[in-house]
């Protein structure tokens, strides 16, 4: 009876085993790879210290209860605190602004009412109706997997940051602005998708703030 246990044990744990590999190696998108380039490590950490910038360009959001685009007036990034100004006339924001830290943040809307709150993303939610994942953003939007969570890198032929996977989130990346100086290549375009939910911002200018 011992070995017939033993033998059905064994057979179990192999099944486990066998799929988890399947899990592992499910197939990647065509042309990608999940290998990184030689030189990631070092990318990474210098967009890491890349945490004093200024942006502008344009944020559209669609998701199942309602679609919207704004201008991203600015968006300063000064380590760990944000300050992001909008303007859209999508369900009357105005001119809206954002200011947080991780745990923290206040909005302004253009009537000068003002909300704060411990939830960034349920305020942004409650106040304007749009799903955002705003700290996350702010790492996402260097090409960086935000620090907390489990995430996936995908990377394209030319060992170029093509995706990450993270939050049950799919952060696409396509185009690329080059800066001067020792700063690596920074998203132009990234694409957001979870569910039936899709955030794409298109970055028209970059600023490092240290320069």
């Amino acid at each position: 009876m011992r070995s017939v246990f033993r033998a059905s044990a064994a057979l179990l744990l192999i099944a486990s085993l066998s799929a988890c590999t399947t899990i592992q190696l499910e197939p990647l998108p065509a042309g990608m790879t999940d290998q990184p380039p030689a030189d990631w490590q070092e990318r990474s950490a210098r967009l890491r210290q890349f945490d004093h910038w200024q942006l502008s360009g344009k944020l559209a959001v669609r998701q199942p209860s309602d679609s919207g685009t704004a201008i991203i007036n600015h968006w300063i990034q000064e380590g760990e605190a944000y300050d992001l100004a909008l303007s859209s006339s999508f369900l009357g924001m105005g001119s809206t602004t954002l200011k947080g830290v991780p745990g923290f943040i206040e909005l302004r809307l253009s009537n000068g009412e003002i909300y704060r709150s411990g939830d960034p993303d349920a305020l942004m939610e409650a106040a304007t109706g749009w799903q955002l994942p705003l700290e996350s953003l702010t790492w996402w939007i260097r090409g960086l997997p935000a620090p907390a969570g489990d995430f996936r890198l995908l990377f394209d032929d030319q060992g170029e940051l093509a995706m990450i996977r993270q939050e049950g989130w799919e952060i696409r990346y396509d185009r690329w602005h080059q800066l001067q100086g020792p700063t690596p290549a920074l998203p132009a375009r990234i694409t957001a998708l979870k569910d039936k939910k899709r955030v794409r911002v298109v970055v028209s200018n970059w600023r490092n703030l240290d320069q």
